[in-house]
């Protein structure tokens, strides 16, 4: 696994799926606040005048040459929970990003948010 400071010295690179298909490009990294280290990505997609920011979750992601490669197929990522580009997660659309991927969700004990942008 790489270092949140790592990956974000790879924003604007490519985001391509396993099979090297382009996704979009990085955006910003979303740690787990329970862990504090990096969850997901969001990763810019769309046309110029529908671009939004896809969550991909960075379990397994490895960086190349210009690309971070994650675990998750283009079609899965493309209909991930999005943001607008200047859009923030809302606290209860959080737990709808990790049923996405089929991944558990559990609010922190105090029912706190479990991601947060870094």
């Amino acid at each position: 696994m790489f270092e949140a400071g790592d990956i974000r010295e790879w924003r604007g690179h490519d985001v391509v799926d396993d099979s090297g298909k382009k996704i979009g490009t990085l955006e910003s990294v979303y740690v787990d606040t329970t862990t504090d280290l990096p969850s997901f990505a969001t990763v810019t997609i769309g046309m110029l005048k529908g671009k939004r920011l896809a969550f991909v979750p960075l379990a397994g992601a490895t960086v190349g040459p210009g690309y971070l490669k994650v675990q998750f197929d283009k079609s899965l990522v493309k209909d991930a929970p999005a943001i607008d580009t200047d859009g923030e997660l809302p606290a209860q659309d959080e737990e709808a990003v990790f049923k996405h991927y089929q991944l558990p969700y559990q609010p922190g004990s105090s029912g706190e948010r479990r991601l947060a942008r870094r």
